[in-house]
């Protein structure tokens, strides 16, 4: 990893900022799990998942490092941290797992990808009614970098991000909305994860399916948990490393062609090797999750995965401005409004199905939070239950790069930038 040379910064070494950037993750995982009564306080109210972004980005506002400038996030971090992310994440998808949570589960988790993306339209069309300053210029990018976070995550998002060619600054203005609107909503779900037998008694929902998969799970997580063991480790690498270059080898080639032989190709940017590493990095790990290859995720296949995607934000982090996430407030406001149109419609589809509150609970927070929080959610309801949260939180790694590619290109030409 060479230096950089990043001009009047005070570490011009990416190797050094490269410990920095470790160091500090380490510091906040640390941190963040400890018994110490004031530090549990205060990552009740500042999530771990904010400090990685911001961290590094106060090393960039204060002169320590240059974040635009450096090497590490492209190409170390982007083009192979990042597709090493959605194979190891998406590898160990269980769908016939998913399959067996019953047809109301699954409804449930389509309807609530539908309204988050049908949500990102709303808000952006109501917004440019009454204050169009807040939909200019790359809002649209943004808001595509964000859905794909609410449909699928970090890794995602992160796709987005360079598929669109959103901002550093935008990036960071939309991850302090993802963060905040995001937890505010998780905050609600448990708040009522307690009273959940009295709504699904109001409602008449039938509950016997979750006892059964409890039972289900328990087995499931019997059977493939293991202790690692060196093969374990490397076959684990050679299978994520080993995807990202073969990724790389045939993206290339796959975007000149479309390029070459698609006129519309542009428009959907599938001109662009990028694109490709990312998608036939997603769906290798989805192809994979139908081989034995799938046990890996009980040698922690996901941890791994979390692993690169954290390095990922906070190369993210150390690019951005933070003065300048202090100047579009209203950011928050359309957050607000996405997200409320996301809970109008998942609430009146299980009012419909007469589904119980779990199922609307995890199947909102499978996509808005992802695998990191679902499982915290479900575990509200019964510790059991929390794999049903990795499972769908999961799920979305695979369909959150499509769905929120598609919100995207649709922005985009509601910006008049189609």
């Amino acid at each position: 990893m060479a230096a950089a040379g990043t001009g009047g910064a005070l570490i011009n070494n990416d190797i050094i900022v490269f410990g920095l950037i470790a160091a500090t993750l380490g510091a906040i995982f640390w941190t963040s799990s400890s018994e110490n009564r004031y530090l549990r306080k205060f990552y009740g109210f500042v999530p771990a998942l904010l400090l990685c972004y911001f961290i590094p980005g106060v090393y960039n506002t204060v002169g320590l490092i240059d974040g635009e400038n450096t090497k590490l996030y492209n190409p170390v971090a982007r083009d192979v941290f990042l597709p090493a992310a959605l194979v190891l994440l998406t590898l160990s998808i269980d769908l016939k797992g998913i399959l067996g949570l019953g047809w109301k589960m699954l409804v449930m988790y389509v309807a609530a990808v539908l309204s988050i993306m049908l949500g990102a339209v709303v808000a952006f069309k109501v917004m440019g009614w009454f204050h169009p300053e807040t939909v200019a210029g790359d809002t649209w990018a943004g808001m595509a970098a964000l859905a794909g976070s609410w449909i699928g995550g970090g890794a995602n998002m992160l796709a987005m991000k360079e598929i669109f060619e959103v901002n550093a600054t935008t990036f960071g203005q939309f991850a302090v909305v993802d963060v905040g609107v995001g937890y505010v909503w998780m905050a609600v779900l448990i708040f009522f994860a307690a009273r959940a037998p009295a709504l699904d008694r109001h409602s008449g929902a039938d509950t016997s399916a979750i006892d059964e998969l409890r039972e289900r799970i328990a087995s499931y997580q019997a059977q493939h948990a293991r202790i690692p063991t060196l093969s374990d480790l490397m076959v684990l690498g050679g299978v994520a490393f080993g995807t990202v270059g073969l990724a790389h080898a045939v993206a290339a080639p796959l975007a000149d062609w479309f390029a070459a032989n698609v006129a519309w190709s542009p428009m959907v940017s599938l001109d662009k090797p990028f694109v490709w590493v990312v998608l036939l990095a997603t769906f290798a790990g989805l192809l994979l999750s139908f081989t034995r290859m799938r046990t890996l995720e009980g040698v922690g296949a996901s941890k791994w995965g979390s692993m690169f995607l954290y390095f990922l934000i906070a190369c993210i982090g150390m690019q951005m401005d933070l003065l300048a996430l202090l100047e579009r407030p209203w950011l928050f406001l359309l957050g607000v409004m996405w997200i409320a149109v996301h809970i109008v419609l998942l609430w009146g589809v299980g009012k419909l199905l007469r589904t119980p509150f779990f199922y609307f609970a995890i199947a909102s927070q499978s996509n808005i939070g992802g695998p990191a929080s679902a499982p915290v959610l479900a575990t509200a309801f019964h510790p059991a239950l929390a794999p049903v949260g990795v499972l769908l939180g999961t799920l979305g790694y695979a369909t959150g790069t499509g769905a929120a590619y598609l919100v995207g290109i649709t922005l985009r030409a509601m910006a008049g930038q189609g």
